[in-house]
Order: C-alpha cells, then structure tokens, then sequence
C-alpha cells in the first residue's frame, strides 16, 4: 500500500464493492430474487444480474431512474448522500 497508485486503484475498488454490497442487501432485505426484482421492475432476470454487476465496473452506470426502479421494487427509497 505505499505505492500511491495501488492504494488509489484500492480504495476505488473498496467504493465499488461497498455499492454493491448496498444494492444487493437492499434485495436480501427485501427476500426478493432477482427474477422477482425484474418482474416488478418490468424487465429480465439477466438485466438485473448486468445492472448488478454493472456497480463494480466502468463499462455502465445505471440512470437514476435505474436506480429508482430498483429500490422501489426493493421496497426501499433513494437516497444519494455525497461525503
């Protein structure tokens, strides 16, 4: 961790991770598969498993709407808070 550069592409990785870990306890808490997710957000199984996966790379960020749509399947609200 004395190399700047590796403890920068760490603490990137632990924000991404700590995201995901979000999202998916919102689903666990919500006892709710992901084909039960996509049925009531009104998409697929294998979309929610992308938008999942999607929270720890750089290829795509979910849209709030997105995001939204996920909690409230959830049955969680929103909340964005900066730090």
């Amino acid at each position: 961790m004395s190399d700047p550069k590796v403890k920068a592409a760490y603490n990137a990785l632990e924000s991404a991770y700590a995201d995901l870990r979000t999202v998916l306890d919102a689903r666990t808490e919500a006892g709710r598969t992901q084909a039960q997710i996509a049925e009531r957000m009104g998409t697929t199984a294998s979309a929610i498993a992308r938008f999942e996966a999607s929270l720890i790379t750089d290829k795509h960020s979910p849209t709030v709407n997105t995001l939204i749509k996920y909690t409230t399947a959830c049955q969680k609200k929103l909340r964005i808070l900066l730090t």
